[in-house]
């Protein structure tokens, strides 16, 4: 299979998202890395993105809450290279009505080999990693050579 080297800049495009009963985590813990998240470009899903802004007076883009699509419209800026990087601070204790979409959007994280955290001691590590501050060369699947391969063969 063919892959392609895409390179996560200096700058990141952070994606930040939690379940309800995880928003007090998360904005804490954004306001304890408060300032390497300023060098940083960050969005999240509504409710979210805008009780961190509010909290920390980070700015970060909103998109839609989770269940009315939010999980969705960062994967899909996931696909179009525009997130580099994901903190989820997800609930494993509560039922999700939307958990399909937040699936999908730990795939695609998944299959566009982006660096993604679900608790507060995977987003640790990876906040204070050297490659916070520098470019990372990662490979994925060339998806174009995939397709005209399958095609090919149908």
């Amino acid at each position: 299979m063919d892959y392609l080297t895409m390179t996560i800049g200096k700058q990141k495009n952070i994606a930040l998202i939690a379940h309800d009963q995880k928003k007090r985590e998360l904005i804490d813990w954004c306001q304890e890395h408060r300032e390497v998240l300023a060098k940083h470009f960050l969005c999240g899903t509504g409710t979210t993105a805008r009780m961190i802004t509010d909290s920390t007076g980070l700015p970060v883009k909103g998109y839609n809450s989770g269940p009315l699509g939010g999980d969705q419209q960062i994967g899909a800026k996931i696909v179009e290279g525009k997130i580099d990087f994901v903190i989820f601070f997800s609930d494993p204790l509560t039922a999700q009505p939307h958990d399909p979409d937040v699936k999908a959007l730990l795939r695609i994280a998944q299959v566009y080999d982006i660096p993604i955290a679900n608790n507060k001691a995977s987003a640790d590590f990876m906040i204070t990693s050297s490659y916070m501050d520098q470019e990372y060369e990662h490979d994925i699947i060339n998806f174009q050579q995939n397709i005209k391969d399958r095609a090919d063969t149908l």
